[in-house]
C-alpha cells in the first residue's frame, strides 16, 4: 500500500507524540498532551474500527470494588497499598466526571450491592465479620461507612437475606462516555487513524520509529495505551482477560436497579434501558479467558443465562439480545504500570478491569511522565 504524499505530508510527518490506543487511557493520554503543549502534532493509532480492547466493551461500572474485593485484596497487598489503590480510583472517577460530565456519561448513582449464593456462606460470614475492619480502613477517604447490609428487595433466589451495599458506587453509558472522549479529542486538533496496527517499536537518539506493516514513520515520543494487548509490545507484568458480556432484550416491570457483584466481583449486572446487563465467569476458565481473541464460550455464557433464570430474574422470562466480549489487562498486581520504557517510549498499562474508575488519570499521569 503506498501512501500519497498528502497523506505522510498531513498525517505521518513532523508528529510530537504517538498515543498507541484510543480507549479511556489513550484518549486521556493526548487530552493531556494538549493541554501541556498547545501547539504539538499528536496522533492517536487505533487498530480496531473502535476503540479494541474494554473501553466500548465495559459493563459501565463507576466501582472501586465490592467488600469482597477489597477482602480479597488485602490478602495479596497491605493495608496502606489497598487504601493506595481505592484512593486511585476514586479520584480517577472524580477526575472522569470533571473531564466528560456527569450529563454526557449519564451517571446515575444507584448504589452497588453484592449478592451471596446460599452455597457460600462462608464468603458472606467473612464479609459481615469483616465489614467493620474495611469501614475503618476506607473511612480516611470518605469520612463515614461505606458498607452495609441491606434486605433482598430484587426477588433474588438462592442468594442470602441480607446483600452488601455500598452508598458510593454509580454507574454510566460506556458509550456516550467514549463518544464524549472522542468529540472532546477531536476538538482539541488531535488526529485518530483508525485501523492501523503497530507491529513493534524502534528507539531512536531523539525520537522512536514507529512500524505498521505498511509503513513506517518517526514521533518524537510514544505513548502505550493498549492495556490488554500490552504483551504485544512490551514486556511487562501484564497479561490479557477476556470478560464475555451479554445483554437481554427490554424486561417489562424490572425490578432491578443499580450495581450489583456476585461471587466476589467475577459475575456482574446492572439495569441498563430496561434490561439486565450481565458479565463475567472468567473464573470458570482462567486460562482459556487470557486470550487476545474476542468471542464467547459456551462455557461461560450458558453460566451467565442459568444465574440470569435461577438467581438473577428467576420470576420473569427473558431473551438475549447481545453478546459480546472486551480484553482486560491484569497482572500479579494491581497497581497499573505507568512508567518510561526507554528515553522515548512510555507506557500506561494493567487496569486490572478499573477501566472506568483509574483510566483518566492513568492517562492523564502517562502525559505528564516527559518533562
Amino acid at each position: 500500500m503506498n501512501l500519497s504524499y498528502w497523506e505522510i505530508k498531513t498525517w505521518l510527518t513532523d508528529i510530537d507524540f504517538t498515543i498507541i490506543g484510543s480507549g479511556i487511557v489513550g484518549l486521556n493520554t493526548a487530552l493531556e498532551l494538549r493541554n501541556n503543549y498547545p501547539k504539538a502534532k499528536i496522533l492517536i493509532l487505533e487498530k480496531g474500527m473502535l476503540p479494541q480492547g474494554a473501553s466500548t466493551k465495559n459493563a459501565g461500572f463507576a466501582c472501586f470494588g465490592s467488600l469482597s474485593e477489597i477482602i480479597d485484596d488485602l490478602e495479596q497487598h497491605t493495608p496502606a497499598q489497598v487504601l493506595s489503590l481505592v484512593e486511585r480510583r476514586i479520584r480517577g472517577l472524580a477526575l472522569l466526571r470533571e473531564i466528560v460530565g456527569d450529563v454526557n456519561l449519564d451517571f446515575k448513582n444507584y448504589g452497588g450491592y453484592e449478592l451471596f449464593l446460599k452455597e457460600n456462606d462462608a464468603l458472606y460470614q467473612k464479609c459481615l465479620e469483616s465489614k467493620d475492619r474495611i469501614n475503618k480502613l476506607l473511612k480516611p477517604l470518605f469520612g463515614e461507612d461505606v458498607f452495609s447490609f441491606k434486605d433482598n428487595s430484587f426477588g433474588f433466589s438462592h442468594v442470602t437475606n441480607k446483600l452488601g451495599f455500598n452508598q458510593y458506587e454509580g454507574q454510566i453509558d460506556t458509550g456516550k462516555m467514549m463518544l464524549s472522549l472522542l468529540k472532546k479529542t477531536l476538538d482539541a486538533d488531535i488526529r485518530i487513524l483508525n485501523n492501523f496496527k503497530v507491529e513493534h517499536i524502534e528507539e531512536e537518539s531523539d525520537s522512536a520509529t514507529i512500524v505498521s506493516k505498511h509503513y513506517q514513520f518517526k514521533s518524537s515520543k510514544v505513548f502505550i495505551a493498549t492495556n490488554g494487548f500490552a504483551a504485544q509490545l512490551l514486556h511487562e507484568d501484564v497479561k490479557p482477560a477476556r470478560a464475555q458480556v451479554l445483554i437481554t432484550k427490554p424486561i417489562q416491570n424490572l425490578k432491578i436497579k443499580g450495581s450489583f457483584h456476585l461471587d466476589r466481583g467475577y459475575y456482574y449486572f446492572r439495569n441498563i434501558d430496561n434490561r439486565v446487563l450481565f458479565g463475567g465467569g472468567r473464573n470458570l476458565d482462567f486460562k482459556g479467558e487470557e486470550t487476545t481473541e474476542f468471542g464467547e464460550t459456551k462455557l461461560i455464557q450458558d453460566k451467565l443465562e442459568e444465574l440470569l433464570k435461577t438467581t438473577i430474574i428467576p420470576d420473569q422470562k427473558f431473551e438475549v439480545d447481545y453478546t459480546w466480549s472486551g480484553i482486560m489487562g491484569v497482572g500479579n498486581q494491581k497497581e497499573s504500570i505507568v512508567k518510561p520504557l526507554s528515553k522515548n517510549v512510555f507506557c500506561g498499562v494493567r487496569l486490572g478491569g478499573m477501566g472506568v474508575a483509574i483510566g483518566s488519570i492513568v492517562g492523564k499521569d502517562l502525559a505528564n511522565l516527559i518533562e
